[in-house]
């Protein structure tokens, strides 16, 4: 595993802080082919709106089907569509749902273990 960071991340409207340090290419790869049971964190590498940062949005805590083990999915906003904060898993795939949608979700290949650490 690489490098650890605490960063705040939202689940259900609840800002939390996690851990995050990222595993290897090669464990990455290991993780992805081998473990059916990763979540998911949606990141935004490209921010919001004043160089404001997208804050992290996670699918599960300790109650609801947690694993420590994240699967990055890039958050885009499409054209036409001003970036902002989404709080929930549901909101994101909302946003990415329908006839125009307002993201587009780009699943990438980075895993990440990230163990909640407590309220932010």
């Amino acid at each position: 595993m690489g490098a650890e960071s605490a960063i705040p991340a939202y689940y259900d409207s609840m800002l939390l802080k996690i851990h995050f340090v990222e595993f290897s290419s090669t464990g990455e790869a290991s993780l992805i082919a081998h473990n059916k049971s990763i979540n998911h964190i949606y990141r935004s590498d490209n921010g919001l709106p004043n160089n404001q940062p997208f804050i992290s949005v996670i699918d599960a805590i300790q109650t609801d089907h947690f694993n420590p083990l994240w699967r990055e999915v890039q958050v885009v906003f499409n054209p036409g569509f001003t970036p902002r904060q989404l709080f929930s898993d549901n909101e994101v795939l909302a946003a990415a749902s329908g006839v125009n949608p307002e993201i587009m979700l780009d699943t990438t290949n980075e895993v990440y273990w990230c163990p909640i650490v407590g309220a932010k």
